[in-house]
């Protein structure tokens, strides 16, 4: 299996300013979460919905706030939490979701799988999603797994139609997670 970390372009222009680099990151991200059918627009946050800085899911779609947001990455991992929700449900998803449930536990992963097939996809450094600053400090470990292959909540998203593992693709004549099948459930 290839070792996406080195075989991978990934989105990293030393010759452009930390802002330029940060806005064309952004607007990498916004173009793909639009064209998969998630609404994202551009404006203040109110306080009570925003759970990441600089950006939350609102009305089933994201509210990103470009003066307060710190961590670009957090776009794909707040867009995956939109796209693993049922279509019936999603216009629903409003603030700061619940985290407390076995269903938000199970989207939760669902959404770190998700975002780093999105990463790779845009050939975005995974480890700008998963920042040393999210995931209870564990981002690193996470590319790590998922770098050897060592993926969390593929059989959830494969179960929703949304990937194949390895034998399903094969059996099925597709390219395995992190391809995705859908990029919306």
């Amino acid at each position: 299996m290839p070792n996406n970390k080195t075989q991978q372009p990934f989105l990293n222009t030393p010759q452009l300013t930390a802002m330029e680099n940060n806005t064309a990151l952004i607007d990498q991200m916004v173009g793909f979460v639009n064209s998969i059918g998630i609404p994202v627009a551009f404006g203040k946050i109110p306080k009570e919905k925003e759970f990441v800085p600089g950006i939350c899911i609102q009305d089933g779609g994201l509210l990103i706030d470009r003066d307060n947001l710190l961590y670009p990455g957090d776009i794909l991992h707040e867009a995956g939490h939109i796209a693993v929700t049922p279509s019936e449900e999603r216009s629903n998803l409003d603030g700061v979701l619940e985290t407390n449930t076995t269903k938000s536990a199970t989207e939760e992963m669902m959404a770190i799988a998700w975002s780093y097939a999105a990463a790779l996809h845009l050939s975005i450094d995974p480890h700008i999603v998963f920042h040393e600053h999210g995931y209870k400090g564990g981002g690193a470990s996470l590319v790590d797994n998922f770098s050897e292959g060592r993926y969390i909540a593929v059989p959830m998203l494969e179960w929703v139609g949304m990937t194949a593992d390895k034998k399903k693709a094969a059996e099925n004549g597709l390219a395995p997670y992190p391809h995705m099948i859908s990029w919306i459930r």
